[in-house]
């Protein structure tokens, strides 16, 4: 272990970091806390480690100063606990005079080591080391991180690009800032939909449209068999891929276990209910899916009925649809939920006392503060637009608020002063 550790810190050593395109994401070092960079697989933390790195390199630190490692390295397995001692040996060994030195510690996908938390705590308590883990499982935030090193991480969540990331990518300059001509408008409608489409993992951005859905296929092959199958010991995958492809084909809808369970019993798929609730939890966990629960004040409300669930990336959904959905509304809704995740909000959706649904509640302290947005793809038809604003409008009474949003696909209207009706593209781009 000992020489191969040798080899990959003088890998590491030589080569040039790769040609960035910076996030918006910013990291903190504090002294003496681990930072924690989660997030699905392939959504760009290792960039976004490597944006860190260069960010401290310009700033006049050493490369040498620097050590990664990447824990879905085969070199490198098996590791053990015990192993870790053997890192610190060969880069200190390798450079003495950084032990009285700052340096900085990434350790890539590590949380499939077991006690790599008490290691990253024995650092903070006795080495001048920064460290920077990531992992694609959230249980970094609710197991090892709430146990060895309560206290003591700071956590970024990494998310695959939203749309302005996305155009940025594609390099689209929006020189008048929020002010759109006719040209500006067609383009980035183009480009909404071309977003929709492809989605905002980083690798298949420049890919063709059969390679694309190949690779994202491959993404999720991998989520299910190495982070959810393997990591749980999961021996029921056809139970699991059919939970898998009922949400994928359904979402941003209310999922029920109880149903789903009867829907499996009717194709003649064994499995139990507890199972299909732990295997949403391990869905969860790897970041694959979204949960929304109902907004109440009441805890047994909020449990009996069920979440909303939403999928990470609007290009798995369009890689993955067994036939493409004619509710384009409900991969416009996912969307905007992505778009409200990846500020740190955490929406629920509202039901009026009449029944009718408002996709999102934004929840805050200040009561009047609270917003309440709803999701349309076309309201171009009389009948529809009636139903929605009538829905707003009511949960807006209902809550004691004076404002609501309508997000449609290209509509938009201003005419009544409590509502703003605005085309996605421009709503992505402004908030």
């Amino acid at each position: 272990m000992k020489n191969i550790l040798d080899l990959l810190i003088d890998d590491f050593h030589e080569r040039e970091l790769p040609e960035l395109m910076l996030r918006k994401q910013s990291m903190a070092w504090v002294s003496r806390k681990a930072n924690v960079v989660i997030g699905m697989r392939r959504s760009g933390k290792t960039w976004f480690c490597y944006q860190q790195m260069q960010e401290l390199m310009e700033n006049g630190l050493e490369k040498e100063r620097l050590l990664y490692l990447n824990f879905e390295d085969e070199r490198l397995l098996p590791f053990s606990a015990q192993d870790f001692q053997f890192v610190l040996e060969t880069y200190y060994r390798k450079f003495p005079a950084f032990k009285s030195k700052q340096c900085y510690l990434f350790l890539d996908e590590v949380h499939r080591i077991d006690g790599w938390d008490k290691f990253v705590r024995r650092l903070l308590d006795t080495e001048q080391l920064s460290v920077c883990v990531t992992g694609s499982s959230s249980k970094l935030l609710s197991t090892e991180i709430a146990t060895s090193l309560r206290g003591r991480s700071l956590t970024t969540e990494i998310f695959p690009f939203s749309f302005k990331e996305f155009l940025r990518y594609k390099k689209v300059d929006l020189k008048s800032g929020l002010r759109f001509g006719s040209k500006a408008r067609a383009m980035l409608q183009n480009l909404i939909g071309r977003y929709l489409k492809t989605g905002g993992f980083p690798e298949v951005q420049a890919l063709d449209d059969e390679l694309r859905r190949e690779v994202l296929q491959n993404y999720l092959d991998v989520v299910i068999l190495r982070d959810v199958v393997e990591r749980h010991s999961i021996s029921n995958t056809v139970a699991l891929r059919a939970l898998i492809r009922h949400i994928i084909n359904a979402p941003a809808t209310r999922f029920s276990v109880n149903k789903f369970y009867n829907s499996l019993r009717s194709q003649g798929i064994a499995c139990t209910k507890n199972n299909l609730y732990d295997y949403m939890d391990h869905l969860v966990d790897t970041f694959l899916f979204y949960q929304v629960p109902i907004h109440s004040r009441s805890e047994r409300v909020r449990r009996v009925n069920p979440k909303k669930v939403y999928v990470i990336d609007p290009g798995l959904l369009e890689a993955m649809f067994l036939q493409i959905t004619d509710d384009r509304g409900a991969l416009l809704e996912n969307l905007v939920f992505m778009h409200l995740r990846r500020q740190g909000l955490a929406p629920e959706y509202y039901v009026t006392k009449n029944g009718a649904e408002v996709d999102f509640i934004l929840t805050a302290k200040d009561r009047s503060k609270r917003r309440l947005i709803q999701v349309c793809w076309d309201i171009h038809d009389p009948a529809t637009q009636k139903r929605e604003v009538h829905t707003l409008q009511s949960a807006m009474q209902e809550l004691g608020l004076s404002r609501g949003t309508i997000v449609t696909w290209l509509d938009e209207d201003v005419s009544d002063k409590r509502l703003d009706i605005v085309p996605a593209w421009k709503w992505l781009l402004a908030e």
